[in-house]
């Protein structure tokens, strides 16, 4: 065999090789945990971490609106919007005006009928001067006033 055969096959073994180790060597394999352990591979997936947000908070509604116009809580957690001396009447309600069937789906006059025994709607369903509501289905839900339904907010529920 000539000489210059012999250093193409050379190089090209070397090139196979070459290109062999950086292909292994760039791969990922799968995590190997110590005896006794379970590698993140096979694990269960790891519980949701429980909220951090407060189980409670309190909106005030003025002739400026809700403040805060947002608030976070937890699950569970509960809302309270009192009216300060001179707002208008504060009736809280769920989007969308007029009908408030954004939390729960039923509708204002579904949900504030004489004799209602369904599931607690989030709508005061009179004017008053403070109104509380424990919100139990996680979600981003805006409310108004159904007064004046131009003053919004959001409660998130983590």
């Amino acid at each position: 065999m000539k000489t210059s055969t012999v250093v193409v096959v050379v190089i090209i073994i070397i090139a196979v090789l070459g290109a062999g180790w950086y292909f292994l060597s760039n791969s990922t394999a799968p995590a190997v945990a110590p005896v006794g352990q379970t590698s993140a591979v096979n694990s269960a997936p790891s519980p949701t971490p429980a909220s951090t947000a407060p189980m409670s908070a309190t909106v005030t509604y003025g002739p400026n609106g809700f403040s805060p116009s947002s608030v976070t809580i937890a699950k569970g957690g509960t809302v309270t919007w009192v009216a300060q001396a001179g707002a208008d009447e504060l009736w809280v309600a769920s989007n969308p005006h007029p009908t408030h069937e954004g939390y729960d789906g039923t509708t204002r006059d579904q949900h504030c009928a004489a004799g209602y025994k369904g599931a607690t709607p989030f709508d005061q369903c009179a004017t008053g001067t403070t109104y509380s509501f424990t919100f139990n289905s996680t979600g981003t839900w805006g409310y108004h006033n159904h007064g004046n339904h131009s003053d919004t907010g959001t409660v998130i529920v983590q």
